[in-house]
């Protein structure tokens, strides 16, 4: 895990080993969200980072609002991201309906284009069992980066920013659109509008040339073929 001097420009933790046990990918970085805050990504060209206050994980919401009362500081926002690959579960979790998209970044293009943001900070978060916190308590710089052992699926990289003079609800922060490798629709995508939306994706500015594809997570042909005796 990163844990670098907040008043600091971005910094985070690296890996010897691109791949790990699970099959998940670190150098790939997905953010399942909504439609609508693909398109305003796309349009505006930058990523939003957002209050946990309403984070439905209300022990990760406390540990933040911890950090930033002992970082006496204002507001802190984070913006968190999936190092595993693609689950039905987090689909599931993390999307609603067919308004879901999976945004896939190449972490080092995606994190270069903000280190130099001041306050910004990110890392890998670690997964811990209550029993460890009792014995050993948790430094102040690692609290935003703690969670519950049960959410270890996850596999969560997180964007972090501090602001320690005034209450906001928001940040954003340019980004480079080729830190993009693909966009993912809704396995609850209708079929008939699939092809329409890839067309309005790749009409904005700057993403004539972005991946746009659909997941075959809850139906696969393929698959399927495997069943049938002939």
């Amino acid at each position: 895990m990163c844990m670098p001097n907040t008043s600091s420009a971005l910094k985070t933790s690296t890996t010897k080993n691109e791949h790990d046990a699970s099959g998940g990918n670190t150098s790939i970085l997905r953010r399942y969200t909504t439609l609508p805050s693909l398109l305003h990504l796309l349009h505006n060209q930058q990523i939003t980072l957002l209050s946990p206050e309403s984070w439905d994980d209300r022990n990760d919401a406390f540990f933040l609002d911890q950090y930033r009362k002992r970082m006496e500081a204002e507001s802190v926002l984070a913006l968190c991201f999936s190092m595993a690959r693609e689950t039905y579960h987090h689909w599931r979790v993390f999307t609603h309906g067919s308004e879901g998209v999976c945004i896939e970044f190449e972490r080092k293009r995606l994190l270069a284009g903000i280190q130099t943001v001041d306050g910004l900070r990110g890392g890998n978060v670690e997964y811990k069992r209550i029993d460890a916190l009792k014995s050993e308590k948790p430094p102040v710089d690692s609290l935003p980066f703690l969670k519950r052992l049960p959410y270890e699926d996850e596999k969560e990289f997180r964007l972090l920013y501090l602001e320690r003079s005034r209450k906001v609800e928001a940040k954003s922060f340019s980004i480079d659109l080729k830190s993009i490798r693909r966009v993912t629709l809704s396995p609850w995508m209708p079929k008939a509008l699939v092809a329409p939306l890839k067309t309005t994706i790749c009409c904005i500015p700057g993403c004539s040339k972005l991946k746009v594809g659909t997941t075959g997570i809850r139906e696969n042909e393929e698959w399927k073929k495997a069943a049938i005796q002939k």
